[in-house]
């Protein structure tokens, strides 16, 4: 067939053959679906415009065997057409062609911003491949080239289009913390270590991992800090607040769409599954997500596969995914505003973070770490807390968590003027734990205002009861004026009960009255 007969078309897929080259050196990993190492360019969509029939047809050989699907044109106006009525990811132009110059498509804008175009060049064109670099292509290859040179260069500009998309996504993120575990969470992090050790033996299709706690309580830090740790800490870390995207965008923003998906679609744009190949994708919230959504969620996981909005093609996605709630999904699921089947899936490896109210001593360790990170960050000099300061966060009931506790910090650290924190914005607070949690042993949690500490940790060499009733009777008849009626009112006793128990120190005060060895 001529070349002028040729046209415009779409390649029918060729048959894989087993003696087929791998240019990107990769092994077939366990887990991995059929072909994914020996096919890297599955799911890619490539316009191939040449006016050579063999060099064309081979070329798409080739890139079909790598598992693209393949379109062909044979000169400016086929591929034009083509640009018109399709989607592609890459478009391979040669430069000179019948009907006019390979670039003009380029200059013209036929493609997407989304579509990354390859100029091909015989030798001597280097002009025309710079002119190309100029209009936006993002690289070259010059005739005749190694089918590996191509499948190279197609693997390195997608792996930019990628990185380009996780750092459009990282704009305005937070700054990376350090989880802070203490004596309290030694346990949850005992779990966490074996969730790395589980990782690492099975290296990759890695399980999804479902963060538990209220809000505050440092999933976000926790999500990363698993990933840091994990075999995919050299891949991207893609976090996504859920509740905070619109419903009409979350399956376009988690998966991608093509262009003229919908109205505002001008451009083909990837979604965070495709950003965060390799790595971890951080969904927080997840509960906020529509049904439908939390669907394809599912399949996504499942089958490590994924469509993009308007789309045709599925695309393989080998991501870990990370999940976090900040309310009870079982409760969601009986309500019918969380699948059943997601939550299963999920469910694999449950990490439940206790809230700060709960972590006792601990929050003074905490208080110390937050003071220093802040001061570094605020280039302000580091100041201790008052006893009066610790007192106060430590009888706080803290309803924010973490993030509340962070930013006490920095108020204190930037408003108050002593050479101690004392934490004047705690003073007189009443707040508490929110009254539907629970503490971990299923008992409602302790209110700021109640009189006891639940920092304190009873001594290993016992402890005096008598003691404590006997520091409680004082504590009300000094708050009475040594009324022991009143006394009596306010520790709901009878006034006898409090004679009893202050008889025994009465006559201690006599006798120690009546000791000339005193010195009273």
């Amino acid at each position: 067939m001529g070349a002028g007969a040729l046209g415009g078309c779409r390649l029918p897929s060729t048959a894989k053959s087993g003696r087929d080259k791998n240019p990107f050196g990769l092994q077939p990993r366990h887990g991995d679906p059929p072909d994914m190492a020996s096919t890297p360019l599955t799911g890619l969509t490539v316009l191939v415009l040449d006016d050579e029939a063999l060099l064309r047809r081979h070329i798409a050989a080739t890139l079909e065997r790598l598992g693209a699907d393949v379109s062909v044109a044979d000169s400016v106006n086929a591929a034009r057409r083509l640009a018109n009525e399709l989607n592609f990811d890459f478009v391979l132009l040669d430069v000179n062609l019948p009907d006019g110059l390979g670039t003009d498509l380029l200059r013209e804008k036929a493609f997407g911003s989304h579509t990354g175009a390859i100029v091909m060049t015989a030798e001597g064109g280097i002009r025309g491949a710079i002119e190309a670099i100029q209009l936006g292509a993002i690289d070259y290859l010059t005739k005749p080239f190694d089918p590996d040179a191509l499948a190279l260069t197609l693997g390195r500009a997608r792996r930019s289009r990628q990185s380009s998309r996780v750092e459009e996504h990282r704009r305005g993120e937070a700054p990376e913390l350090g989880f802070f575990f203490g004596d309290q969470l030694s346990p949850l992090e005992t779990q966490l270590q074996r969730i790395l050790s589980a990782d690492r033996r099975l290296e990759t299709n890695l399980p999804p991992v479902l963060l538990l706690g209220e809000t505050g309580t440092g999933k976000t830090t926790l999500a990363r800090w698993l990933h840091q740790r994990g075999p995919r800490s050299e891949g991207p870390f893609i976090e996504a607040n859920c509740s905070a995207i619109p419903d009409s965008l979350a399956e376009s923003e988690l998966f991608g769409h093509e262009r003229g998906a919908f109205t505002d679609a001008r451009s083909t744009r990837l979604g965070l599954f495709e950003a965060a190949i390799g790595g971890t994708l951080f969904l927080d919230e997840v509960n906020s997500l529509s049904t439908s959504v939390q669907g394809k969620i599912l399949t996504a996981i499942e089958e490590r596969r994924i469509r993009r909005v308007g789309g045709n093609h599925l695309i393989p996605v080998d991501v870990r995914v990370i999940t976090a709630a900040n309310r009870d999904l079982k409760l969601a699921v009986t309500e019918g505003k969380f699948r059943e089947d997601l939550y299963h899936r999920l469910d694999l490896f449950r990490v439940m973070i206790p809230p700060l109210r709960e972590r006792g001593g601990d929050i003074l360790r905490l208080a110390e770490h937050l003071i220093q990170r802040v001061c570094r960050r605020q280039r302000l000099p580091a100041r201790p807390v008052s006893i009066l300061g610790e007192r106060r966060l430590l009888h706080y009931g803290w309803p924010g968590n973490v993030r509340e506790l962070s930013h006490e910090i920095e108020r204190a650290l930037v408003f108050e003027d002593g050479p101690a924190l004392e934490f004047h914005s705690l003073l007189g607070a009443t707040a508490a734990a929110p009254e539907s949690s629970t503490t971990a042993s299923g008992t409602a949690p302790l209110r700021s205002e109640d009189w006891f500490n639940p920092s304190f940790r009873f001594p290993e060499s016992g402890f005096s009861l008598e003691d404590a009733i006997l520091r409680l009777i004082r504590h009300a008849l000094a708050q009475s004026d040594e009324n022991v009626s009143a006394a009596a009112r306010r520790l709901g006793v009878s006034r006898d009960y409090l004679r009893y128990r202050l008889a025994p120190q009465k006559s201690a005060t006599d006798e120690k009255r009546g000791d000339p060895g005193s010195t009273e």
